[in-house]
């Protein structure tokens, strides 16, 4: 059976081929033999036919400003098209390996897996399992939402060409509309006029929540539900597996902008959106379910149902009655559809609360199972089920996110007023203040007086004092996780739980309506987790507000942050140890954890493949939750066509539910002392190279030259700023624009950097080569934190890098760059050598990837080498620069 008609190399073609005479019809000839000649040259050097890069440098920088922008418009649209041609390229990978029955990490091998236990173990598994992937803000996504669109338009036909079967002529008209979509993509700024708002944030967020995620959820349950079947011995509900959570509209970390009013406005939106689309797929329902109510029983439940909503909406219930005569499931949908309408309405009869809508549905699949429709229910309100249990009536539950330095500032101005000096407390007195203040009836702060207030602080309360009334509004559920930036001490947990009482959103012992998150990235924090958890667990208030939230303590882990204070493989290895003792802690006071791993899309900042990242945690951190950020142009790539997303999700699944029977099974994984100790060495020694690095006299006017850091942050990415105060250090800087610099200049320090000083140390103190490479086939953390270094020595390009180095100062080139090349030389040797193979990645597919691509980088990276020297660039050659920047990003498939 032939399921496509087409391949990548087929695609790429073309497209180039289109790309090109797009390129002449809206230049001109002359122009379109310039980009040949750039092409043809960086093609040349990459196959060994061009000695050297020379003459394609001379071309680039003897063009006129005008013929560079053009081939940095042409190089950055081939790229946005070739990215589309792999994406259909791994579609056609999934669509074939799952009619083959080949597709590695599918549910079908989940199943299986877990068909291997006893039943009631398989029910405690998907009972513990709930994956929680939560949409930033963060700003790494380069292209524009316009952009985005005319891509996704252009994919939608590169389907049709290779999955249907059509005439020439009807070929020939989709290549038509391709045409059309390139040549407007030609014509449209590739680079934005103006910043991004927090509103543009959360609305690309929930393009994505909208559009591809509510359809693609049900399948994914109605494919795991049919494995299940298949393979376990018994009868198993699937219970709710998947949530979904964003911060998009409500992180308001270093983001002056986010304001009460924003996140309003974005918990508004997002439940229009999802009602909307209930009301859609009820309409829909309505259309299939036109049974005669004198041919069927439907159920003395199901006519009490009804009967209420005809008490409860009696206009409606007439009007329902007259439209479907006889036809009780219409009538019922009918006044299902009027309850959605007047969800937040100020009529009443509206659904109060997500469960009610879901007792309905679950009374429809009653009552058409009873009447023998077990197929109607299976294909038409299953999936609605569990769309409504996805995604409630919020769409995605927002996060609340602040600086832990907020809050004390807050609070110590507001309590200044009530004579107490809380800035000079130490941490023990201020822990007890605040416990005391927790636990007491009457409040101690007015959250509405905040004229005499700091700007900073005011905001603060606001937050606080709009929170109550958010969760009234829309329910406690849709805002209900409160995430603490920099937490270092107790009483940073304890000032937001504080602030959260003055509100009236915790009412102890009773109540807490929300889950107070630390985030622990620092290696200060990490090291003192059991200091900062230890203490709040045997807190008086806070033990009432776990007892209060189910016993479960969500706990953010750093990797970004981390990274860049520590180096590549100390933050890996404090990440894990840190992980494993969290754990402990958790077990320890008989506290369920659930761990939120706040990974980036960079291997630098905790990206790589997730399914491995999954089964490479502790098994004593496994608990069946866990939750993670999806950031940036990751979001593009996971979830912006319906089949990847939905194998992402499948991925996810396979990972967690066997990494949980795992976990089961064996608590406490078994790991060699020789391997901790062997871990020790290496990153104790990576993490002071990596430092010494940093702090080296001139490293950040290094970084400054020989990055186009300084064009990073005048780009309009996101809304917030690029550093958090504005001054420039390495420690200061975020880590994304951190992370993107080094990207673009294809010199990727951040993903591997001292990881060959750690293992040379190892090595050193009489360690052993073998035992490197029993650790790497045996110790899933040790395979994975290798892997994930050698995509990121895979992708650094040292030739293009050295380029960006001879921007910088003779004395800072002639101290840095040779040490960087130094480290990646022997980092490559070492991995290849501990993976026992021939070239670093492990993947055939990344090396076609890099082969297409490195060709048509090249000259980006070359043009934008040349404007950046230049210390007086016109307004052209500005906006050439920065559309490189774009390019680059796009031919790396990665920011920050």
């Amino acid at each position: 059976m032939q399921l496509h008609n087409r391949g990548v190399r087929q695609d790429v073609r073309e497209l180039g081929a289109l790309l090109g005479d797009v390129l002449e019809a809206q230049t001109s000839r002359d122009g379109f033999e310039t980009v040949e000649s750039c092409r043809r040259a960086a093609i040349d050097y990459r196959s060994g036919d061009l000695e050297s890069r020379e003459p394609l440098v001379a071309e680039l920088e003897g063009l006129s400003p005008h013929k560079q922008r053009i081939v940095a418009r042409a190089f950055t649209t081939y790229f946005e098209l070739i990215n589309l041609a792999e994406e259909r390229e791994r579609v056609r990978s999934i669509r074939t390996e799952s009619h083959e029955g080949t597709l590695e990490d599918s549910l079908e091998s989940a199943a299986a897996e877990l068909g291997e236990a006893d039943l009631e173990t398989v029910k405690e598994v998907l009972e513990d399992v709930l994956i929680e992937p939560t949409f930033t803000a963060h700003p790494t996504e380069a292209r524009r939402k316009t952009v985005k669109a005319k891509l996704r338009a252009i994919a939608t036909r590169l389907e049709t060409l290779d999955e249907r079967l059509l005439t020439e002529k009807e070929a020939a008209q989709v290549w038509r509309d391709v045409d059309a979509e390139v040549t407007s993509l030609w014509q449209t700024p590739q680079v934005r006029n103006r910043q991004p708002e927090p509103e543009d944030e959360a609305r690309n967020v929930q393009w994505y929540l909208e559009n591809t995620l509510f359809d693609v959820v049900g399948e994914v349950y109605d494919e795991l539900d049919v494995a299940i079947d298949e393979a376990v011995d018994g009868t198993l509900e699937i219970p709710k597996l998947l949530e979904f959570r964003s911060w998009a509209g409500s992180d308001r970390d270093g983001n002056p902008y986010v304001t009460p009013e924003v996140t309003e406005a974005t918990l508004e939106r997002q439940r229009d959106v999802i009602l909307e689309n209930y009301r859609g797929e009820l309409k829909r329902l309505s259309g299939v379910l036109s049974q005669d109510g004198h041919r069927i029983d439907v159920g003395e439940a199901f006519r009490a149902s009804l009967e209420d909503d005809r008490d409860r909406l009696s206009g409606s219930a007439k009007t329902a009655e007259v439209r479907y005569p006889d036809e009780p499931y219409r009538q019922k949908l009918k006044l299902m559809r009027e309850r959605l309408d007047r969800v937040g309405d100020v009529r009443p009869g509206g659904y109060s609360k997500i469960d009610e809508l879901q007792s309905d549905l679950e009374l429809l699949a009653r009552s058409l199972r009873d009447n023998g429709a077990e197929s109607v229910v299976e294909a038409h309100v299953d999936p609605i089920r569990r769309q409504v249990a996805t995604f409630g009536f919020s769409l995605a539950s927002l996060d609340l996110r602040e600086h832990q330095a907020k809050h004390t500032d807050a609070i110590a101005e507001a309590l200044e007023r009530e004579g107490i000096d809380y800035h000079g407390l130490s941490e023990d007195d201020r822990v007890e203040l605040l416990t005391d203040a927790i636990v007491q009836d009457e409040p101690i702060v007015d959250l509405s007086a905040i004229d005499d207030l700091s700007p900073d602080s005011a905001r603060v309360l606001r937050l606080f004092d709009s929170l109550a009334d958010w969760q009234t509004e829309f329910g406690v559920e849709a805002i209900d996780t409160y995430c603490i930036s920099m937490t270092e001490e107790p009483s940073h947990v304890l000032e937001v739980l504080f602030l959260a009482d003055q509100a009236d959103v915790v009412s102890l012992p009773e109540h807490c309506g929300i889950d107070v998150v630390p985030l622990l990235e620092t290696e200060y924090a990490l090291s003192g987790a059991r200091r900062i958890m230890g203490t709040l667990f045997e807190n008086e208030a806070y033990s009432q507000a776990l007892e209060a939230r189910g016993h479960t303590q969500e706990i953010m882990l750093g990797y970004s942050d981390s990274n860049k204070e520590n180096g590549f493989l100390a933050a890996n290895w404090s990440l894990y140890k840190n992980q494993r003792r969290l754990g402990d802690i958790c077990t320890e006071h008989d506290v369920t954890m659930r761990l939120f791993h706040g990974r980036g899309g960079s291997i630098s900042r905790g990206g790589g493949p997730m399914n491995e990242a999954m089964l490479a945690l502790p098994n004593s951190t496994v608990t069946g939750q866990v939750k993670f950020t999806e950031q940036g142009e990751a979001i593009a790539e996971k979830y912006g066509n319906p089949r990847i997303a939905e194998r992402n999700i499948e991925q996810m699944l396979n990972a967690q539910l066997r990494a949980r029977l795992y976990a089961m099974d064996q608590p406490e994984e078994a790991i060699d002392d020789e391997w901790v100790e062997a871990m020790e060495t290496m990153a104790d020694a990576a993490r002071q190279e990596y430092r010494d690095l940093l702090e080296s006299d001139g490293f950040v006017r290094y970084f400054e030259q020989a990055t186009p850091i300084t064009v990073i942050e005048d780009l309009n990415l996101g809304s917030r700023p690029a550093s958090r105060s504005g001054e420039r250090s390495v420690e200061d800087l975020r880590a994304i624009p951190w992370v993107f610099s080094w990207t673009q200049s294809r010199c990727i320090l951040p993903g591997w950097y001292a990881i060959a000083t750690g293992m040379d140390a190892y090595l050193e103190a009489g360690g052993s080569v073998g035992t490197l490479q029993d650790m790497y086939e045996e110790w899933p953390f040790f395979r994975s934190t290798l892997d994930n270094a050698a995509l990121s020595l895979s992708r650094t390009e040292l030739e293009i890098a050295d380029h960006y180095a001879h921007l910088a100062d003779e004395d800072l080139r002639e101290r840095f760059f040779p040490r960087l090349t130094a480290e990646y030389e022997r980092a490559t040797d070492l991995v290849t050598t501990i993976g026992q193979r021939e070239q670093l990645h492990t993947r055939d597919w990344l090396g076609e990837h890099l082969e297409r691509r490195n060709p048509y980088v090249d000259p980006l990276n070359l043009l934008q080498t040349y404007l950046l020297r230049r210390t007086h660039r016109t307004d052209i050659e500005e906006r050439t620069l920065r559309l490189t920047v774009k390019g680059i990003a796009a031919g790396m498939k990665n920011t920050g």
